[in-house]
């Protein structure tokens, strides 16, 4: 097992990192940024160091000085969490030349699945289906020459992205010129890499995605899929699992491409294969996320499985705990992720001090947050400040008890997107299961609708 491990991230994910870390009897410690001096994990963490300015490029990506903090401390390990140097293969890389462990997978794992448009082509080399598209393009004339092939709408997408950044639509001739140097350019500068492909763009699909996780001896399981289809400008804001439009053997199927893909590239530790389900019920692979996610925790509530935990195991080199027929997913989980935004004003950021912090309780309720009364949240990073996490034996039982537990979470000084959440609860269309990745656009002309 690991003498230290050390968090090179923020927020919640540092505090749910600190807490596996503790269970197992590891020491910790947590890096900061001058404007995180108080957050929860700096409190938390076994020991804290202060590795730069509010500014993440000098802080939280700084490479040296995280691994610098890892020399001084003895640190074995390095955990990434997710965001910020989570799929970043340099940093794998860096971290195996000086011999300590990333808790992730190996550098060129990451590279193979890192890289959208590699990651395409290991995924039809191994029969997983994906949707049509193309390798890195270079030129307007071969995006040009794709969609004439393919049809309109296509998307651009950034080969190294991830979080809806570096993406673009594209509906006819006249709009690849300007999206194809934007999508490059955001490319460039969230990612550090600028290159782009094609693929065919699917009007309204449903967001589905399938956890696994690999040891180093080729040992895989998959936990059910998740459904993250209520999403803003690709960016996720309720997920839900196991997903309201997915039966058994699709499951299965999906489980069971999800696990060809990762031996493809010999994956160890926590992964997430991501797919796209039309309305006809084909489904395709869009990536993999090489990284634990901000969603894990609806997965552990239904397979009762902690994945933060076999995440550092199987990282220390132990075998993995399970095996397929010991995952039996129970009930039903949603997540809605708590925002420090106004979603009256178009989800604006809205950083500032908390006045005062009630989170709920109760049966089948979980908090996973870094904040408290007194706390200031920064206006630099993610406005993300928690994740509200029910369980109940069947979907509505669920969302009925998050409702509840939505009301009771009471955060004043700031304003939020618990509110939206409550709504969003309630909404007819997101009672019946029956909706997709349109699902926001079109609760909202209902919501106008409803005041008329």
């Amino acid at each position: 097992m690991f003498r230290k491990v050390l968090i090179a991230n923020r927020g919640e994910i540092s505090v749910r990192i600190i807490r596996a870390c503790r269970e197992l009897g590891i020491p910790t410690v947590a890096v900061y940024s001058e404007a995180d001096a108080n957050s929860l994990h700096v409190r938390l963490a076994t020991d804290s160091y202060c590795i730069g300015p509010a500014d993440s490029a000098k802080s939280y990506l700084s490479i040296p000085a995280i691994m610098s903090v890892a020399e001084l401390t003895g640190a074995d390990a390095i955990h990434p969490g997710y965001g910020f140097l989570s799929e970043r293969a340099d940093f794998a890389e860096i971290c195996e030349q000086h011999g300590i462990k990333f808790i992730g997978p190996s550098s060129e794992s990451m590279r193979k699945m890192g890289d959208k448009a590699n990651a395409r082509k290991t995924m039809i080399d191994n029969d997983v289906p994906v949707i049509p598209g193309t390798p890195i393009v270079h030129t307007v004339g071969e995006i040009k020459k794709f969609a004439k092939k393919a049809g309109y709408p296509i998307i651009l997408k950034a080969t190294a992205g991830g979080g809806g950044k570096g993406m673009r639509i594209v509906r006819n001739d006249d709009e690849i010129d300007t999206n194809f140097t934007l999508c490059r350019t955001e490319a460039g500068k969230a990612f550090g890499n600028p290159d782009v492909y094609c693929e065919k763009y699917l009007e309204n699909p449903r967001h589905i995605e399938v956890q696994i996780i690999g040891d180093k001896f080729g040992n895989y399981i998959y936990l059910g899929e998740r459904d993250c289809s209520v999403q803003r400008r690709h960016q996720k804001l309720l997920e839900e699992a196991p997903s309201p439009a997915i039966d058994e053997k699709t499951r299965h199927k999906m489980g069971e491409a999800a696990i060809r893909a990762a031996k493809a590239v010999k994956y160890e530790g926590v992964g997430t294969c991501e797919f796209l389900l039309d309305s006809d019920g084909k489904w395709y692979f869009m990536e993999m996320n090489t990284r634990i996610q901000v969603e894990h925790c609806v997965t552990e509530m239904i397979s009762q499985v902690d994945i933060a935990r076999q995440q550092i195991l199987v990282a220390s080199g132990e075998r993995l705990q399970y095996k397929q027929r010991d995952i039996q997913l129970k009930g039903h989980a949603i997540e809605c992720r708590i925002n420090a935004e106004n979603p009256s004003k178009d989800f604006m950021p809205c950083p500032g001090v908390i006045d005062g912090y009630l989170p709920p309780g109760g049966f089948g309720v979980r908090v996973d947050s870094h904040v408290y009364a007194g706390y200031s949240i920064p206006p630099y990073y993610d406005s993300m400040i928690g994740k509200l996490i029910c369980w109940g034996e069947n979907r509505n039982q669920a969302r009925r008890r998050m409702y509840q537990a939505l009301k009771e979470y009471v955060i004043v000084g700031i304003e939020t997107t618990i509110p939206f959440h409550q709504a969003v609860i309630e909404d007819e269309v997101f009672k019946s299961g029956n909706f997709n990745t349109s699902f926001l656009e079109d609760f909202y002309k209902r919501q106008n609708d409803s005041k008329k």
